[in-house]
């Protein structure tokens, strides 16, 4: 007969259970949050995640329908929804649409498209997908709630075989009569299985204490206890060394929940020999803590390593950030900055999950960063790429005004217009490249085919020109070859007939016109100017000869009148001339010349009355 001593429940302790799974925990980064505690003692009810299992043991389908098939059927289904699964199906249709949407991208470049202009296609099979998804969730959400209500009845159930058991110890002179009671409840104890994790160990704790006063008060022959102490032993140590098998497997998350079930079994079996249950707990629970600290040492080393991606994906997030959208002002800026997020992008993928609160939050934060950026390059090339179509608007309107002039034959107007329409085309700005050269080419034509016309017609015209040139410039020649002394009475008839012969010559080319006149003119100064002073030298002749047949009375004063006034007009003239500033000016020049023409003959009158004076103070002095 065994002591009534209770033993201390050392034998059946807890092992910590790893920290629950979100629901909406991202596919791209589907980890566990926290890695689990290592413990020396087994957790009552463990659970490993879905997210822990090995993925070798679901089957996912490699195409999107296949996928959108497969989760329509855990939709529809009423079985249990394994949540690993779900999340494959997740990661796998994603990255299935976004190879698609990469290549149709590619195909899109390839074939000529601009890069800004491209517009996905949104996939029917995604909405599809994302309707299953919700269903899916929903029904998963459901049956976590069933189970949790499950695990309670069960609680409450197995609180109640602990209370009659305590019945059963209450009467020790019964206990051997109700042993196949108590085997009864063992029984039943043992078909229950999970209850709250948070009540589990000290429920089954209480349970043991019990189950082993029951046995230590039971009133058996020895043989009998003996024997069932056996066996349960042997099962124990069957299972001690299953546990200290997993030691050697590679598959450390495997080898932890094959770990928790081997606890389950271990609950279930009944006590050994009193003086050889600590040992048998004990080796169990080595062979458990070798496991546990290699769970514990790979979630950490996970967890030191999703800090590290958090950390790189933080600063790609800040880079992106920084990038000041505002000072983007041309193409060659916003492709430079393009090439940067890009590459920084393509570095993003390069790095593997970040912690589970923060992988969710940190993806969404590095998405709007982008999606910021791409969105104000996509608003700037649109409003680009609207002045460019309004560039080409304007220029296809000179296009149609040059079109509507190129058989025009008024050809001094037209090569006005034409002369304004080429420089407002200067000030529009650029057009969309495709069509640069088809509008220019458009616009071109039809100003050369106004000026081919034009040359055409005046390449005679020209040459008439070049004619009358030389004609005029005959006429300059013979004028400078006279010499007026040696000419005779007619000089003034020859002037006059060479000035008629020249008013009618036609034009000659605008660049020579001034030059030729300006010989001409010369000329003609030179010859008059001579034939007028002859004339003022006949005039002071005549003068004397009057003067000297007494008609000189008040001649003097007269004179000096006309002298006065002369000198006055000739001073007007020159302060006239210091007020122009027209040396620039082919008509200011014009005007300079005519005016000193005119002082000119002002001086020639004022000297011949000066002699005419000259001549009547000589006479008044012979007198």
């Amino acid at each position: 007969m065994e002591e009534n001593n209770v033993t201390p429940a050392l034998e059946e302790q807890t092992v910590a259970q790893p920290a629950a799974m979100s629901e909406e925990t991202p596919v791209e980064n589907a980890t566990p949050e926290t890695a689990p505690v290592a413990s020396d003692v087994e957790t009552d009810e463990q659970e490993v995640t879905d997210e822990q299992e090995s993925t070798s043991e679901v089957s996912i389908p490699d195409t999107k329908e296949g996928i959108v098939e497969r989760i329509k059927q855990l939709a529809e289904g009423d079985g249990d929804i394994s949540r690993q699964e779900v999340d494959l199906l997740k990661s796998h249709f994603y990255r299935i649409l976004k190879n698609e949407s990469e290549a149709a991208f590619k195909a899109y470049t390839d074939g000529g498209g601009e890069a800004e202009a491209y517009m996905p296609t949104p996939d029917p099979l995604e909405q599809v997908f994302k309707e299953q998804m919700n269903i899916v969730r929903e029904k998963r959400a459901a049956l976590h709630e069933a189970q949790e209500k499950a695990k309670e009845e069960n609680y409450l159930k197995k609180v109640q075989i602990i209370d009659k058991i305590k019945q059963i110890l209450d009467t020790p002179d019964e206990v051997n009569r109700s042993y196949n009671d108590f085997r009864q409840l063992q029984q039943e104890w043992n078909t229950i299985k999970e209850v709250p994790a948070e009540k589990a160990t000290e429920l089954w704790k209480t349970y043991q204490v019990n189950v082993e006063k029951f046995y230590d008060t039971l009133k058996l022959n020895n043989e009998f206890r003996a024997y069932d102490f056996k066996k349960n032993l042997e099962m124990k140590t069957a299972l001690c060394e299953k546990a200290e098998a997993l030691a050697a497997e590679t598959d450390v998350v495997g080898s932890f929940r094959k770990l928790q079930q081997l606890h389950q079994q271990f609950r279930e079996i009944g006590p050994v020999a009193k003086e050889l249950r600590e040992e048998i707990w004990n080796r169990f629970k080595e062979a458990s803590t070798v496991i546990n600290k290699r769970h514990q040492d790979f979630f950490e080393g996970r967890k030191q390593q999703e800090q590290e991606n958090l950390d790189k994906k933080t600063v790609i997030c800040e880079t992106i950030e920084a990038i000041d959208i505002e000072a983007l002002k041309t193409f060659a800026n916003w492709n430079e900055a393009s090439e940067k997020i890009t590459q920084l992008q393509a570095e993003w993928k390069t790095i593997g999950f970040a912690p589970q609160k923060m992988n969710q939050k940190i993806y969404d934060r590095f998405r709007a960063a982008c999606d910021k950026f791409f969105q104000t390059k996509a608003e700037f090339f649109k409003s680009v790429r609207d002045n460019l179509n309004e560039n080409l608007r304007r220029k296809k309107e000179l296009c149609e005004k040059a079109e509507a002039l190129k058989d025009s034959t008024d050809w001094k107007a037209t090569t006005d217009l034409l002369v304004a329409l080429q420089k407002e085309w200067r000030t529009i700005g650029a057009v969309p490249k495709k069509q640069s050269d088809e509008v220019w080419a458009r616009f071109n034509a039809a100003c050369d085919a106004f000026f081919e016309n034009k040359k055409a017609n005046t390449s005679s015209q020209f040459t008439e020109q070049n004619e009358n040139l030389e004609k005029k410039r005959s006429i300059v020649e013979r004028l400078a070859a006279i010499v007026p002394e040696e000419f005779g009475d007619n000089l003034r008839q020859h002037l006059r007939d060479a000035q008629a012969e020249w008013d009618a010559i036609g034009h000659v080319p605008f660049k020579e016109k001034d030059k030729v006149f300006k010989a001409l003119r010369e000329q003609m100064d030179r010859l008059y100017g001579y034939l007028g002073e002859n004339a003022s030298r006949r005039r002071v002749e005549r003068f004397k000869n009057e003067l000297s047949n007494g008609n000189g009375s008040n001649l003097r004063d007269r004179l000096a009148r006309q002298a006065e006034i002369l000198q006055q007009e000739i001073k007007t003239y020159e302060n006239n001339l210091g007020f122009l500033n027209l040396s620039k000016s082919k008509s200011g020049n014009a005007l300079v010349d005519e005016l000193n023409r005119k002082m000119d003959k002002l001086r020639a009158d004022l000297k011949e009355i000066k002699e005419k004076i000259a001549v009547v103070d000589s006479q008044d002095k012979e007198d």
